[in-house]
C-alpha cells in the first residue's frame, strides 16, 4: 500500500475578524493611519477626526494586531461616504476591505441612506464592490480643488 505524500501547508496569517470600532482602537488606528498617509494614499486625520469616526467606523483585527479600518461619514439622510479605507499591506486580497466597505454600506442601509460614495484612487476596488461612476438616472459627482495641499 503506498503512502500518500504528505501535504505541506504554508504557515497561514491568523483570521481576521470585523468589529465595530471602540475609541480603545485609537492607538493602533493612528498608527495604521499614519502608514496610509506616509503614502500618500490617505489624507490625514488627526486624533479628534479619528474620534469623530469611530461611531460609525468598523476596525478588521487580526489576532491583537489591528489590521484595517473604515468609517461612514454621514452628511445627511440621502448621502454618506465610506471614509479612511485602510488595509495593512500585509493583510490585502484576503477580504478584509471588502468586508469594511459591505459594513460601512450596511450601516447606510440600516439608517435609510439613500446613496453612499466613496472618493478614492482605488476605482476598480470600489467597482468590484459595487459602486459605479454614476447613479441611476446620470448623476455624477463633480469636483473642484481649492487649493493644491492639503
Amino acid at each position: 500500500m503506498a503512502k500518500k505524500a504528505a501535504k505541506k501547508s504554508s504557515p497561514k496569517k491568523p483570521p481576521f475578524i470585523i468589529r465595530e470600532a471602540h475609541r480603545d482602537d485609537i492607538p493602533q488606528l493612528e498608527e495604521l493611519v499614519e502608514r496610509f498617509v506616509k503614502a500618500n494614499r490617505l489624507l490625514p486625520r488627526t486624533t479628534e477626526e479619528l474620534y469623530d469616526l469611530i461611531p460609525f467606523g468598523f476596525v478588521a483585527f487580526a489576532g491583537e494586531q489591528l489590521v484595517g479600518f473604515a468609517a461612514l461619514e454621514i452628511y445627511s439622510a440621502k448621502l454618506a461616504e465610506v471614509r479612511s479605507l485602510a488595509v495593512h499591506d500585509d493583510f490585502q486580497g484576503q477580504g478584509i476591505g471588502r468586508g469594511l466597505v459591505t459594513r460601512c454600506v450596511e450601516l447606510a442601509q440600516n439608517r435609510n441612506i439613500l446613496e453612499v460614495m466613496a472618493i478614492t484612487s482605488a476605482d476598480g476596488f470600489f467597482r468590484a464592490c459595487g459602486f459605479d461612476f454614476t447613479l441611476p438616472g446620470e448623476k455624477k459627482a463633480l469636483f473642484m480643488q481649492t487649493r493644491d495641499e492639503y
